[in-house]
């Protein structure tokens, strides 16, 4: 009686018997991505597949393989190309971003300003893994942020926030997206619940945003991100982190700390040479500060 044998293999086996690993489906996928000169959609499609089943286990090297075998500059027309391959090639840009070599890259080969362009697409779930893979690349990098800011990405995340208000999971991308921007975001910002607050001002949204542990419980910080259109399709966003408590208690402690970063968005035509950043901590907050922006954190 024969001997029964069982395997998984992530592709296409090279041999009666062998069985492939990781490793293996890893390398023939990037050499195929690699010249595939013609990105022809049926070719692609397979080892596309390979490789973000790979990059979504987070397989030790990935990163490394990927910017050394010259992929970026590929997803990039790929995105480009705006085909059955773009949903796809965005989630896979999306995975890849969460690493720092990757993130350096994303620039100077062509996807940042590829996600930008998806960023007007009428396409939620495409929508969703580009503000994700935004996000991502603009996380703890002033280098990113800076060339993302100057290429108008904040007022078009603006525009699909407001476009799609109901879709809560979309909503929360784009505002985490705000947050690395400001240099302020979370590496993984999965466990951040965020609601709109109330009574903002004629042209003004506000959300707040904390994080909720294993346990379900939320933290004791805040982010705050607040989106203001002051003339049209030009947007100043102020993101903000702070502590639960009352000016009341900051008054009698002095210890209510907040971070905030602003910077003006211009309409998508144009960026002006220089945007104003600010940071400051209540500690060091002028006696003289405004009254608006004690009770703004008194509502908090």
């Amino acid at each position: 009686m024969a001997k029964r044998t069982t395997s998984r293999q992530l592709s296409g086996g090279t041999g009666s018997g062998c069985q492939v690993t990781w490793e293996d489906s890893l390398g023939n996928a990037l050499n195929a991505i690699r010249v595939s000169t013609e990105l022809i959609e049926e070719e692609l499609r397979p080892h596309l597949d390979t490789l973000l089943t790979i990059a979504q286990e987070r397989k030790k090297g990935v990163a490394e393989q990927v910017v050394e075998n010259s992929i970026l500059p590929v997803l990039a027309q790929v995105l480009w190309r705006k085909n059955c391959l773009t949903l796809k090639a965005t989630k896979l840009v999306a995975e890849l971003a969460r690493e720092p070599m990757v993130r350096e890259r994303c620039f100077h080969s062509g996807i940042s300003s590829a996600l930008l362009s998806l960023l007007s697409s009428s396409d939620q779930e495409l929508l969703l893994h580009t503000g994700r893979a935004i996000g991502r690349i603009g996380y703890d990098n002033t280098l990113q942020q800076e060339k993302l800011l100057r290429n108008g990405v904040v007022p078009r995340l603006a525009s699909v926030l407001l476009r799609y208000p109901a879709n809560e999971v979309l909503v929360g991308v784009c505002l985490l997206a705000f947050c690395s921007l400001a240099d302020m975001g979370e590496e993984d910002g999965s466990s951040m619940v965020w609601e709109r607050a109330g009574h903002a001002a004629q042209g003004e949204w506000v959300f707040r945003g904390m994080s909720r542990n294993a346990a379900g419980s939320l933290s004791s910080t805040v982010t705050v991100v607040r989106l203001h259109e002051w003339s049209t399709g030009q947007y100043m966003v102020t993101v903000e982190v702070l502590h639960r408590c009352s000016t009341v208690f900051w008054s009698a402690h002095n210890k209510f700390s907040s971070t905030v970063r602003w910077f003006p968005m211009p309409h998508l035509t144009g960026w002006p040479k220089f945007y104003k950043v600010v940071k400051y901590s209540a500690q060091g907050f002028p006696q003289n500060g405004s009254w608006t922006a004690k009770v703004f954190h008194t509502l908090l």
